[in-house]
């Protein structure tokens, strides 16, 4: 069953908007990166798939974009699924998360969107400065999957 986060209010109109998002860790996966939107709030790298693209072609994307980066995508930790109401937008969102782990990250240079903050905090911080559970969900299953090993 995937994990479903936020209220769905049964008269709004929803506007789907799929999205893929990466762990990026630092210091034997001690830190991760998280991105601060102007609005002051923090999510994982990553953001909307595009059309014609995959999973993997829409976070490398977003990486480089977001973060200046590039990374080599990892194992696949599964899809949490978000409502939420976009104020900036007016909108209702549906929003189907998919996480991934990734590995080599490596800076490119600046990021090419400038408007995000982008930094770095201890995981437990991190988790809970994150403003969506399903990046929430994510980074405790990157947890849960690192501790199997």
């Amino acid at each position: 069953m995937t994990p479903t986060f936020g209220e769905k209010i049964a008269d709004k109109p929803y506007q789907s908007r799929f999205g893929v998002y990466g762990i990026v860790a630092r210091k034997n996966n001690t830190e991760i990166c998280i991105v601060q939107a102007p609005n002051g709030a923090y999510f994982l790298p990553g953001g909307e798939i595009e059309a014609g693209e995959d999973h993997k072609t829409a976070l490398v994307r977003e990486l480089h974009e977001e973060l200046g980066a590039k990374a080599t995508l990892g194992k696949y930790l599964g899809q949490a699924d978000e409502y939420f109401y976009s104020s900036h937008r007016d909108t209702y969102y549906y929003n189907p998360a998919y996480i991934y782990e990734t590995s080599n990250y490596e800076v490119l240079g600046k990021p090419l969107e400038d408007f995000n903050h982008v930094d770095w905090f201890p995981v437990a911080t991190a988790v809970k400065k994150l403003k969506r559970g399903s990046h929430k969900w994510g980074v405790t299953a990157w947890q849960d999957m690192l501790n199997q090993l």
